[in-house]
């Protein structure tokens, strides 16, 4: 028989988000336990992010965690006493979550720190990229706690025979190793971690929205098929910014710097 959820501490906020100036800042919330991933979790970052997902007035979001570490992984000591249903279920219901992080339509830039173990690496890779403070390690290690984990997303960032020795082997995976494999793409002081991600936040923010959406939409259609069909899709996101007037805003300041003598050499290619 599946053990009913305990009611009191598990119904305690998991995940905090705000939202200023266009900036969703999203904190996994559970230092004590190295904010591991039990259910309510998954549950709480399902419907956050479905939320965000929804506000028109969100222009990015910025996921990190509070505590010494971002996510020690998933929680083992929930499944005590549970049944392979409520296990099948709980995964499920962390597949959901996951998911809502990736088809989130606004930018998701991940701010990792210490530890990243398992389920913790699951989100870093479901955000659209990820920065990384020096100190930080990953871990995929579910192969050695008898389950099954991070076996799609971790190949398809960085190619299926290394994901195969990270996961076989468990290792430690450093910073730098990490951001060489494309797990992060920036690696960066532990003291300028927060201030590197509200650097990039208010950079995306500035941003027309529509146009953002859109490329994030194509890049991630695109991966999915061949060039040819990817042009294609990228030629659709075009024809919807078209249909915007966004575009003539965005033309309109790259003037205003150029006739002010600001420009840079990436804005006359």
């Amino acid at each position: 028989m599946t053990v009913t959820d305990k009611p009191g501490p598990a119904d305690a906020p998991r995940v905090h988000c705000s939202v200023t100036d266009g900036i969703a800042h999203v904190e996994l919330a559970r230092p004590r336990a190295r904010n591991a991933v039990d259910l309510p979790m998954c549950r709480q970052l399902r419907a956050t992010f479905e939320e965000i997902d929804a506000d028109d007035d969100v222009r990015v979001v910025l996921l990190s965690a509070q505590g010494p570490a971002f996510c020690a992984g998933a929680d083992l000591k929930e499944r005590a006493g549970r049944d392979a249903g409520w296990v099948r279920r709980r995964r499920l219901a962390s597949f959901a979550a996951y998911e809502a992080i990736e088809q989130c339509r606004h930018p998701v830039v991940a701010l990792v720190h210490g530890a990243v173990v398992g389920s913790g690496g699951e989100i870093t890779l479901a955000a659209d990229f990820a920065v990384a403070a020096e100190s930080t390690t990953f871990r995929f290690p579910e192969p050695h706690w008898g389950t099954v984990g991070a076996t799609q997303r971790l190949q398809r960032a960085i190619g299926k025979r290394r994901a195969k020795d990270l996961l076989f082997t468990g290792r430690p995976l450093p910073a730098a190793e990490a951001l060489d494999l494309g797990v992060v793409s920036r690696l960066v002081p532990d003291d300028r971690l927060a201030r590197t991600g509200a650097d990039i936040a208010a950079t995306i923010a500035k941003a027309p929205p529509l146009a953002i959406a859109l490329t994030k939409r194509a890049v991630d259609l695109g991966s999915e098929t061949d060039l040819d069909r990817g042009i294609r899709i990228e030629m659709a996101a075009i024809e919807q910014c078209l249909a915007d007037s966004g575009w003539r805003d965005g033309v309109d300041r790259f003037a205003h710097r150029r006739s002010g003598g600001s420009h840079t050499p990436a804005e006359e290619q």
